[in-house]
């Protein structure tokens, strides 16, 4: 009804402006415009004003937007596909001309109409426009719109997305080179793979052209590697370095990387550490603190596999120190997630939380998936952790949003609910996060590593051992594999070791404890268990009870720092222990510890917990 009252001018001229988009200006629409002065022009769009079909945009001359964008759909839903494709060739080549030399700098808006007039104009200047677009938006963090840029390009000029071929001139080089840093980026850590191989297919040909400063750039594509996840960018950093100068400053930088790779994906420790030094000798001798800085990033990362906590949160810390100005914000990102991890494997949750804050902060600026999947994964087992279930719930929620098979998510909701007594809820994320791990290939990976651990755990919580065997076999297939880390070794025998306390064998239970690093305390990087408390438990189990009891009293030093839903368990595992032990003082001594479980489960309305306790005053009090 707002259109018919306008002239037939001004629906043209409407009809116009509805192609080139929601917003357009007055010098957009100048050169477009046939045989009208700019007085008329002026004059039809206050006449559009006035009938509100449009509006001006606050602080900005000659701006102006749809009020609705069902009103420019309409305007431009009337136009044949012919007549349209020919208004944004032409809307192409006209702002094309107006901007000039700073064309670049619009990029975006270029693509879009030299993509919508490709029947007309061909597809030569939507592929480098949709290139300068992709680079843009990579420049300011945009993942998924670079993505879609790199895309476009690459299918313009009929280059499949997927393959093994190499790239057959510059254009395409540049153009698969920023698909696989976006694929990185964005994808599933299991699509990972994929990504790097997009970016082999670029290296292939920087590499055959000399272009050496490329393909060390494709080197250090960033690339959130893990455990036994092999994704090819070892190979791609070592045809890299294969074209640097040994001692050269990039050599320094490609190294850092390697070890960093070395390290988590292939499981060579030895081979990372000799990587790093090297790399760290280099930054040392060109005293490059930024070099320096970025080493020891890549660096930390490598040391929680090898449960070294405390060198984990010196070559964080020391990274995070020289990481000053916006430029340095991935490695921010890098340092702030080794020292919240490293604070809250040994004790100061309050230190883990502040630093956990901040590293979700720095994420959503870097605005880049996978290192923002990290940053909700690990405030999430913090909130867990503290017994903060609706911060847990929703930070879990949204990471789960974010990446729906993730079983990280599936795993800690899991928990959460069981530990509420919420069990075919509890049960539903049990079955999802159990699915998502039989998609992924047996071996020494998070997720089977994740498996043998937690569903143990939640046997724990809630006596039902229905799914005992799935942990028993994604035990068997991480310990077998070569690449196996120690971190990955502590958390299946964690589960390994709660299999052999239900089952009450305390010849096996012997052989666990006699397994375990008794010098590695502290919690696991999964979440699940203190160090100390499992300890207790396969103590008890084996009938070692003194040695239990100083297990469980290490345990219960450990989480009064704030881990109150582990403390809580820990009162009732060790109140179990003295109650078998049945010297002197231990009864009131359990009935205590059994009143502060009963306080905190209660407060926090963990019932599988608060019935087990109040069975067990029961018996007490008998």
């Amino acid at each position: 009804r707002r259109l018919d009252r306008l002239s037939e001018r001004g629906n043209e001229t409407l009809t116009i402006a509805s192609v080139i988009g929601r917003e357009f200006t007055l010098e957009h629409l100048r050169p477009l415009i046939d045989d009208v002065s700019e007085d008329r022009l002026l004059e039809v769009l206050e006449e559009a004003l006035s009938a509100r079909v449009i509006k001006e945009l606050p602080n900005s001359v000659g701006r102006y937007q749809f009020t609705h964008a069902l009103i420019q759909e309409t305007l431009s839903g009337e136009l044949s596909t012919t007549r349209k494709e020919r208004l944004h060739a032409r809307i192409a080549e006209t702002l094309e001309k107006y901007y000039g030399d700073e064309a670049e700098g619009h990029s975006t808006e270029l693509a879009y109409h030299f993509n919508e007039a490709q029947t007309v104009l061909g597809t030569d200047r939507l592929v480098r426009y949709s290139l300068l677009a992709g680079e843009r938006a990579v420049a300011a963090f945009a993942w998924e719109e670079a993505n879609s840029h790199f895309q476009r390009g690459l299918t313009a000029k009929g280059i499949p997305l997927n393959g093994s071929e190499a790239a057959a001139d510059q254009e395409s080089a540049e153009l698969l080179a920023g698909f696989g840093r976006t694929r990185a980026a964005t994808g599933h850590q299991l699509e990972l793979p994929e990504a790097i191989s997009t970016l082999a297919r670029a290296l292939d040909y920087f590499i055959e052209v000399g272009d050496v400063e490329q393909a060390v750039a494709l080197a250090e594509v960033p690339v959130f590697s893990q455990a036994a996840l092999n994704t090819g960018i070892a190979t791609l950093i070592s045809r890299a370095l294969s074209v640097v100068p040994p001692d050269s400053h990039a050599a320094g930088r490609l190294l850092a990387r390697y070890g960093n790779v070395l390290g988590l994906e292939v499981g060579d420790y030895s081979g990372a550490q000799r990587a790093i030094e090297s790399a760290l000798a280099i930054a040392q001798r060109e005293q490059d603190s930024e070099l320096e800085m970025r080493i020891l990033a890549d660096a930390a990362r490598v040391e929680p596999y090898n449960l070294r906590f405390d060198e984990m949160l010196k070559k964080a810390q020391r990274a995070l120190d020289l990481s000053t100005g916006s430029d340095a914000l991935r490695v921010q990102v890098m340092a702030e997630g080794e020292i919240t991890l490293a604070l809250y494997c040994t004790g100061d949750l309050e230190g883990a939380h502040r630093h956990a804050v901040a590293l979700l902060n720095l994420s959503e600026r870097l605005r880049d998936r996978l290192y923002l999947l990290a940053a909700l994964h690990y405030i999430t087992i913090i909130c867990l952790s503290m017994g903060e279930w609706q911060a847990a719930r929703e930070f879990g929620e949204r990471g789960s949003a974010e990446s729906p098979n993730d079983h990280r998510f599936l795993e800690r909701l899991a928990v959460l609910e069981h530990e509420l007594g919420n069990t075919a809820l509890g049960n539903q994320r049990l079955d999802a996060f159990t699915d998502a791990v039989s998609a992924v290939s047996p071996g020494a990976n998070v997720q089977y590593t994740f498996n043998a651990n937690v569903i143990p755990y939640i046997a724990r919580i809630t006596g039902d051992v229905g799914r005992m065997t799935i942990a028993e076999k994604a035990a068997e297939s991480v310990l077998s594999d070569p690449a196996l880390a120690p971190m990955q070794e502590r958390l299946v025998r964690i589960g390994l070791g709660l299999l052999m306390v239900d089952r009450r064998d305390s010849k096996a239970a012997a052989e666990v404890y006699e397994s375990l690093d008794q010098d590695q305390p502290g919690m696991a990087i999964s979440g699940i268990m203190c160090f100390h408390r499992l300890l207790g438990l396969l103590s008890h189990t084996m009938s070692n009870l003194d040695q239990a009891a100083r297990h469980f009293e290490d345990s219960l030093t450990f989480y009064r720092a704030g881990y109150r839903v582990e403390l809580a368990w820990t009162c009732c595992d060790y109140a179990d222990m003295l109650g078998d032990r049945d010297e002197e003082g231990d009864r009131e001594k359990a009935v205590q510890l059994l009143d502060e479980s009963l306080a905190i489960s209660s407060e926090l309305g963990m019932s599988p917990l608060m019935e087990r306790v109040l069975s067990r005053r029961e018996i007490l009090k008998a």
